[in-house]
């Protein structure tokens, strides 16, 4: 794991301990991840993470909204896969980000404790999985 992963996962710990975010914790997360993270932020403010979480398992995916005029919806886990160009092109092709605006928004919502959440069953989670 690289020292910029290693900063950013302490920062969402703490964020995580407290259901809170610092301007200082904002500033790292700022440095760490730039305009992807400013564009993460405005996601979250507008409510536009989803937690989808089957039952009884209790597993999740995030559905996270876009920014284009579309509004897509993108599919992803917060640490390491996000359904999204933006993923494939510059995290895993050109290796230039450590995530996307979905992955941060996804993480940051759940830090905060603040996205939608939606239940529903192992089975049906599932379904949604296998479309990825």
């Amino acid at each position: 794991m690289s020292a910029s992963s290693l900063a950013a996962e302490a920062v969402w710990k703490d964020i995580e301990s407290t259901r809170s975010v610092t301007d200082d914790q904002l500033s790292i997360l700022h440095f760490l991840f730039g305009k992807n993270f400013e564009r993460a932020t405005r996601i979250v403010d507008q409510r536009g993470v989803k937690r989808i979480s089957g039952e009884p398992s209790g597993r999740f995916v995030f559905q996270v909204m876009g920014e284009s005029q579309r509004k897509e919806e993108y599919f992803c886990f917060a640490e390491n896969y996000c359904a999204c160009y933006s993923f494939f092109y510059d995290i895993v092709n050109r290796g230039e980000q450590l995530c996307c605006k979905h992955q941060l928004a996804a993480r940051l919502a759940l830090s905060l404790g603040v996205f939608i959440e939606v239940k529903v069953s192992d089975e049906q989670l599932a379904v949604l999985l296998s479309k990825l």
